[in-house]
């Protein structure tokens, strides 16, 4: 099909939206509100997901938004970020899901960007949007995979040297968002759309994680199931962010952290020096799912015989 001067083509896929709440009652209504506003999504496509909120949000979300069409799921336990996503995924029938924090809202609508991005690219699996502050900064939502290095380096002191700087920069791929989309490891939860086949070939979240790095996990998946990962700097989301992970190593999120990281690592191989290649977390993820996931259990006698 050609197209004529001036003409666009318009998206093919279908996108929903899956937000997940744990007391933010305020912050997710207006990010409801944002989409509703740019029409980003219809409203029958927007999943709200309550993650067991103890302060009643979930129960106010479902009685101020389903008036507007908007479908809240009540969970009946908490399992964590990745629980409340998998459980938004399965409950949406859209081709494509962009996954929202809270936290976030759009100040106009250019997400037809990254849907035609889908249709035109087949292997994409998870493309993240560009996170700004509402000062309008930016928060490098698109990162290399870790290695030790990387981590002394965003977590110390030490990342203020002058080559531990440069690290840092490669890291946060600071060169790559000044054109068009581009390939990363992997892009921040706060913000990404999913293809559907793709999260669910790869096992969708995994709920091992409570909070961090199942965003991490999830892309490292992709690549390892032959999917790729972009982010795309035309489309940009408001994100009032609060670094919980950074309180400190002995806050209950700074140990939160710690866990998940080491979660990652157990499953894709602990990076040492360099940056990990895709083809040895390949290797590694195999393996860990060799031990702890295909290997058969050993039934246990009856007690009773």
């Amino acid at each position: 099909m050609s197209l004529t001067a001036g003409e666009v083509l318009q998206p093919v896929s279908t996108l929903g939206v899956v937000i997940v709440n744990y007391r933010t009652f305020d912050l997710t209504v207006q990010c409801v509100r944002s989409l509703l506003e740019h029409q980003i999504a219809k409203p029958a496509d927007i999943v709200v997901v309550d993650n067991f909120s103890p302060d009643g949000s979930g129960e106010r979300l479902k009685a101020a938004l389903s008036e507007q069409g908007v479908r809240v799921i009540l969970s009946g336990r908490n399992g964590g970020f990745g629980a409340g996503v998998n459980l938004g995924v399965a409950a949406s029938h859209t081709d494509l899901v962009l996954v929202l924090n809270p936290d976030t809202y759009f100040l106009s609508n250019t997400v037809d960007v990254i849907q035609r991005l889908f249709d035109q690219q087949p292997k994409v699996g998870v493309a993240g949007l560009k996170l700004i502050n509402p000062d309008g900064s930016l928060q490098y939502s698109a990162r290399r995979f870790y290695s030790l290095p990387d981590i002394l380096a965003r977590r110390t002191s030490l990342g203020k040297l002058g080559p531990m700087r440069r690290l840092v920069k490669s890291h946060l791929l600071k060169r790559n968002w000044r054109e068009g989309p581009f390939e990363a490891d992997w892009v921040m939860g706060t913000g990404f759309v999913v293809r559907r086949t793709a999260f669910e070939q790869v096992g969708c979240m995994d709920e091992g994680y409570f909070l961090y790095f199942e965003e991490v996990d999830l892309c490292a998946r992709m690549w390892v199931g032959g999917w790729s990962v972009m982010a795309v700097p035309q489309v940009e989301l408001v994100h009032e962010h609060q670094r919980h992970s950074q309180a400190g190593i002995w806050s209950t999120s700074g140990k939160t952290h710690l866990r998940s990281m080491l979660r990652f690592f157990v499953k894709f191989g602990v990076p040492w020096v360099w940056r990990p290649s895709r083809s040895a977390m390949g290797k590694a993820y195999l393996q860990w799912r060799r031990q702890f996931v295909e290997t058969p259990r050993i039934k246990q006698p009856d007690a009773s015989a």
